[in-house]
């Protein structure tokens, strides 16, 4: 029977809880705004990671491009920092990718609405 929940997704969703808790608490770099962790993607070996992030409030792509820089040069930190949170073996190098899918969510939704109100202003049609 295989497994439904590999240990590599194990590790990668408590890398994200963890990874949220130190961005927040313990990096002191003022280009980090509020950040949140959506996900992680860990190699099967766990060699790498990827860290997928969003910003609050609407982020423009040069605020998004600073914050990915910081977190960047703060991800050795954030490594070690894992280490000692997780005792594991090898810590994955950490990857920062900023992830599109909240502001495509919020711009599909705005068209959806445009296009009910849209609708709503048109007299409708009796049917036959």
């Amino acid at each position: 029977m295989a497994k439904e929940y590999s240990r590599t997704q194990r590790v990668a969703d408590q890398m994200q809880r963890e990874l949220a808790l130190l961005i927040q608490r313990d990096v002191r770099d003022p280009r980090v705004g509020m950040i949140t962790v959506t996900a992680v993607d860990a190699s099967r070996d766990l060699a790498h990671a990827k860290v997928y992030i969003t910003l609050m409030g609407d982020a423009t792509d040069e605020d998004i491009a600073l914050n990915l820089s910081a977190l960047k040069d703060a991800a050795g930190f954030l490594r070690v920092q894992l280490g000692r949170v997780m005792k594991l073996r090898s810590v994955p190098q950490l990857h920062f990718h900023y992830d599109e899918s909240v502001r495509r969510g919020v711009h599909l939704s705005s068209l959806i609405e445009r296009a009910v109100a849209e609708d709503r202003q048109h007299p409708q049609e009796d049917e036959e």
